[in-house]
């Protein structure tokens, strides 16, 4: 039986030194001449493509194509994205991420994958930045949809087509991550190596939690892979 391990990116395998949120705002001052655009808009956790509607509707800025906004802003966040990363000063793998990973890749009934609300591009960028894009087969991204519960339920259809029967776990930093399993029926990993404290997402009831995956041997016993 297929084991599909859908991965978050930001605070689950890596954090960006804040080179995410300040490509972001410096993309939104470009388009919109707004500095500081997505100061107080929720972020962890969130659809790429929801924060930039929730900037938007706070600085009452109407766009009457979204989907082409979500487009040009995309390209002009990625283009930015690119330099940020290299200037990011603490921006780091998270502890265990590249040993659980390189454990993981040759198993052959687990598939590796992301589920992420980062646009396709910037994940791909991030991930590359620090070595890890290649430990991915496909994924679901910021793209799909506004809503994380969606993005789950897209990637069991998508990445699981042939294997209704697999398991499926969905493997992040935020209650967000959470609510997204249990809403799919899927397994739910919760991991404290993000901005959302063991506390918090302990509260959630995630079939499982860590506070990071420094033990990455234990990681695997625990989720029996």
């Amino acid at each position: 039986m297929l084991k599909l391990l859908l991965f978050d990116v930001d605070g689950t395998l890596i954090l960006s030194g804040g080179a995410g949120i300040r490509a972001m705002n410096l993309a939104f001052a470009e388009l919109f001449s707004v500095e500081g655009g997505l100061a107080d808009v929720e972020v962890a956790g969130r659809i790429d493509t929801a924060i930039l509607r929730a900037a938007l509707t706070k600085h009452d800025i109407v766009c009457e194509t979204f989907p082409d906004m979500v487009e040009e802003f995309r390209e002009v966040y990625c283009r930015h994205l690119a330099r940020t990363l290299v200037e990011a000063k603490d921006g780091r793998v998270l502890p265990g991420v590249r040993e659980l990973l390189s454990a993981l890749r040759p198993k052959p009934d687990v598939r590796l994958s992301l589920a992420t609300g980062n646009f396709r591009r910037g994940a791909e960028l991030k991930l590359s930045y620090y070595g890890l894009w290649q430990f991915f087969d496909d994924g679901v991204f910021g793209e799909a949809c506004e809503d994380r519960a969606e993005l789950i339920a897209a990637a069991k259809r998508d990445l699981l087509a042939g294997d209704e029967g697999g398991a499926v776990y969905v493997i992040g930093d935020t209650v967000h991550d959470i609510e997204a399993a249990r809403a799919n029926d899927a397994i739910a990993v919760a991991v404290a190596s993000g901005f959302t404290s063991e506390e918090t997402l302990r509260a959630a009831a995630p079939d499982f939690l860590f506070p990071d995956f420094s033990d990455w041997q234990g990681v695997l016993a625990a989720l029996r892979l």
